[in-house]
């Protein structure tokens, strides 16, 4: 089932009395039965942080535990693996603390270890609950030990139960066999890494369950991603992982920051734990600012993915600076600048040209060769490209992976022959220690609108997976992932070379 609740289309000066969080989920898992106190454990979960922890969950949090607490008629949690996604500062600490209490002091379970890329987090949450079970008059009796030595943190219970914390890392959980096992900050797992780790040392417990929790995040948030698309195909199709269960709190894609009712369902806890001003604030802030400051806001408070945290090219920009109708750069050949790049595999090459025409660069793909040994054929190709194109400068980033090229690209005038490299009247760059100024200009031109496009799919998806990588006060695009982005090097470079020509000589004319 796909819950999608309605937008009220709320403005910013619409009337926010009486909002509130929605504490049903916009996207979610639905049971297999009916859930009563015989199909799910979470019925308990409430009772005991009302009557024995002394402090009620909140609505979202009841409907959480409820659904993901589903039991299969021989007892075991119908969710091997639960992925709640909901926006910051929602109450998740005080969820994580109810259930991990309840596993390790109701259920008895023989480990629970919790885990965040930042081994604070993890801490913060443990040190909460052994503050809470030690001052209690109904759990302090229960606990055998408590160590809270670095790289040691251990509850211990009198019936030998533990519950633990470590790092989300390649080295978190081996070597232990887990029955209840919380990954927090699910958005920060770059690699499989920490998740082979830890959620294999459930694999031995046949009833062991993985509570994974995280705001959404962007295109480097890999387990989250192949997670979250599991769980939509099998509600989409009923096909794959049943045991698999999704609870998305987050604001339908396309909402604007200030939606109120987008903000709703993103923020289950909105009029209890914070109320519409709060939120609407930085919402204005972001709406205006754009870039990084709004994808910021979209993963975190609206609970949507992005592309990127720190774009490298602004995206809505980007957008704006596309046309359906692009010049044809052929009618102004003593103008154009070709530049190539090259992927870090080395599985991917794009050529990008560009021309600076009355004040504005138009830029547009030339040539995109992909698959292993495409170098091949881009050695085999390029050549004759230039040749026919005749653009005034050719550029290339012999410092990145397109020194794969170099022995071909690199300006060899001292050769004389048909075949000769670089072709008469084209000037070979080498783009070396301007990088930064290449990648930050193409920056800038979006932003101005001094660069056209063609709104090509090539470029639009390198540059939409670029993003910054900064050094001393400078950046240029990040080559990390298993994503191409020489498409983005390439148009940077054109660009760059474009804006750099010196003018088109007039011909001499008779007075």
């Amino acid at each position: 089932m796909t819950a999608v609740a309605p937008s009220s289309g709320y403005g910013t000066n619409s009337p926010s009395d009486g909002i509130r969080g929605k504490p049903v989920p916009r996207l979610w898992t639905p049971p297999l039965r009916e859930l009563t106190r015989e199909t799910s454990y979470g019925f308990y979960v409430v009772d005991f942080a009302r009557d024995v922890l002394g402090q009620e969950l909140d609505p979202w949090q009841e409907w959480v535990v409820i659904h993901a607490g589903e039991l299969l008629p021989d007892g075991r949690p119908r969710f091997r693996n639960v992925l709640v996604l909901v926006a910051r500062q929602n109450g998740k600490t005080w969820l994580l603390k109810a259930l991990s209490l309840y596993w390790l002091f109701v259920e008895r379970q023989k480990l629970i270890l919790s885990t965040s890329t930042n081994l604070d987090y993890a801490r913060e949450v443990w040190s909460a609950a052994v503050d809470i079970a030690e001052a209690n008059p109904w759990l302090r009796d229960e606990v055998e030990s408590v160590r809270k030595a670095n790289g040691e943190q251990t509850l211990t219970t009198v019936d030998g139960c533990r519950y633990k914390i470590a790092a989300s890392n390649r080295k978190g959980g081996r070597s232990l066999t887990i029955n209840r096992l919380v990954l927090d900050e699910l958005r920060e797992h770059s690699s499989w890494d920490a998740w082979n780790a830890s959620t294999n040392a459930t694999n031995a417990i046949p009833d062991a369950q993985v509570f994974a929790l995280s705001n959404q995040g962007d295109d480097t948030s890999v387990v989250l991603d192949a997670l979250r698309q599991d769980a939509l195909t099998f509600l989409e199709t009923g096909q794959g992982d049943y045991r698999l269960g999704l609870f998305e709190y987050s604001a339908p894609d396309g909402s604007a920051p200030t939606d109120l009712d987008a903000l709703s369902q993103a923020n289950p806890s909105l009029g209890i734990r914070m109320d519409v001003e709060t939120l609407m604030g930085p919402a204005l802030r972001a709406e205006a600012a754009g870039g990084e400051q709004l994808a910021g806001f979209r993963t975190e408070v609206m609970c949507q993915r992005v592309h990127l945290l720190d774009p490298a090219i602004d995206p809505t920009w980007w957008g704006r600076c596309g046309t359906e109708e692009p010049l044809q750069l052929k009618d102004f050949r003593d103008r154009v600048a070709l530049c190539v790049d090259v992927s870090l595999a080395g599985d991917h090459a794009t050529l990008v040209a560009a021309a600076k025409i009355n004040g504005k660069v138009h830029v547009e793909v030339i040539k995109a060769w992909e698959g292993y040994g495409c170098l091949k054929l881009v050695r085999q190709e390029l050549p004759a490209l230039v040749r026919k194109i005749k653009p005034r400068a050719f550029g290339w980033f012999p410092m990145g992976p397109g020194a794969q090229l170099a022995a071909d690209l690199a300006d060899r005038k001292h050769r004389r022959s048909a075949e000769a490299w670089p072709p008469p009247g084209v000037v070979v760059e080498a783009l070396t220690a301007e990088t930064a100024a290449v990648c930050m200009g193409l920056s800038e031109q979006v932003l101005s609108g001094d660069l056209s496009h063609p709104d090509d799919d090539v470029l639009n998806d390198h540059v939409r997976r670029s993003q910054k990588q900064h050094t001393a006060g400078r950046w240029t695009f990040a080559r990390t992932g298993s994503e191409s982005i020489e498409g983005a090097y390439a148009l940077a470079g054109a660009v760059h070379l474009a804006r750099t020509l010196p003018p088109p000589r007039t011909p001499l004319t008779a007075a």
